[in-house]
């Protein structure tokens, strides 16, 4: 399954931050956060647990998180 959310990460070191916390927490094959769109979509790529639970991980990081359609 793959993940696109929504996030507030601004900054290179933010990203940087919470691609390590997610593949060091879940098991993804990849995962980013494209700073240059205006959501700073999170793009996380086979993920093996549900949105819910990555949106509440990101949001323990301190970070805006919501599902995008």
């Amino acid at each position: 399954m793959v993940g696109v959310f929504k996030t507030n990460i601004n900054s290179l070191e933010e990203r940087q931050q919470m691609i390590r916390a997610i593949s060091s927490s879940f098991e993804v094959s990849s995962c980013h956060v494209d700073l240059e769109d205006c959501d700073k979509v999170l793009r996380i790529a086979d993920m093996q647990v549900e949105e819910n639970i990555i949106i509440e991980f990101v949001k323990k990081q301190g970070f805006l998180c919501e599902s995008l359609e």
